[in-house]
């Protein structure tokens, strides 16, 4: 094994798998963001290694010295602060290169804050799009969720909390209905997920949190989904309302089995 890429926990420590705890003693060198940061991983689980910086500044330098060693036999764990390497991180670069040149690359699964937050948001899960980290310009957040708008499944995406209230601002112009969810310090101590419409959400965090933040949007309207599968979803909560069920909960339990917004199955019903 020449190139080994390791996901890493993306909060509590004790979320390494074994493979990867094994990987890093093995390993001749460990890439990583910030070696300081590593370093508490390595501590916390009694491993000492070689550690070589491996961030998006030095990522096509490196790349390029590290291929002759990687040829020559040198055995290289690479690892990103959280998560897995690649995915809105550096190394995707490196995995290229040593697949063009014929070096063995292995990947080691692990956590992801992607399929956390998706899991933790309650939205229907057997098709999602990833968006990675989202446009910073107000235009291009207009144009995303104008794009996404007809999408009919959830979207995880990664923000800095600095800029989440901005965020969850644009969200609300756009469509004030969407169901979402802030997820904040996935796996931590202070684990929080806050679930509701965008207009609401961006109430509720006016202000700059602290701690990571993934955000999963609900599926949206899907624009140009069958009419009929929409009036089929309506009849079905005012059926579910007829037998006792109350509006709010029949609403979620058949946004939940048809994707269709909660909030306007809700008011269609009224």
């Amino acid at each position: 094994m020449a190139l080994a890429v390791c996901a890493t926990p993306i909060g509590n420590l004790d979320d390494v798998t074994l493979r990867v705890l094994e990987e890093l003693r093995a390993a001749d060198v460990i890439l990583c963001e910030d070696t300081r940061h590593t370093r508490v991983l390595l501590d916390r689980h009694g491993i000492s290694g070689k550690l070589m910086s491996y961030h998006e500044h030095n990522e096509a330098k490196r790349a390029a010295e590290l291929l002759p060693r990687l040829e020559g036999g040198e055995r290289f764990a690479l690892v990103s602060d959280a998560g897995m390497p690649a995915i809105s991180d550096p190394g995707a670069r490196l995995v290229a290169a040593a697949l063009e040149r014929g070096v063995p690359v292995t990947v080691l699964p692990g956590p992801t804050a992607v399929d956390t937050a998706l899991v933790a948001s309650g939205f229907p899960v057997e098709r999602y799009q990833f968006v990675g980290f989202l446009p910073r310009g107000a235009r291009a957040l207009a144009s995303l969720w104008d794009e996404l708008t007809a999408w009919p499944h959830p979207v995880v995406a990664f923000e800095s909390p600095r800029r989440l209230p901005a965020t969850l601002r644009s969200l609300a112009d756009a469509q004030p209905a969407r169901e979402a969810a802030v997820c904040r310090e996935l796996t931590k101590k202070f684990e929080e997920v806050v679930r509701g419409a965008a207009v609401d959400l961006a109430a509720r965090f006016a202000d700059p949190p602290k701690g990571e933040i993934t955000l999963v949007l609900g599926p949206g309207s899907g624009g140009g989904a069958d009419v009929g599968e929409a009036i089929q979803a309506i009849q079905a909560v005012s059926e579910l309302v007829s037998a006792g069920l109350p509006r709010r909960q029949a609403a979620d339990v058949v946004s939940r089995l048809t994707g269709a917004s909660r909030n306007e199955l809700y008011r269609r019903t009224l």
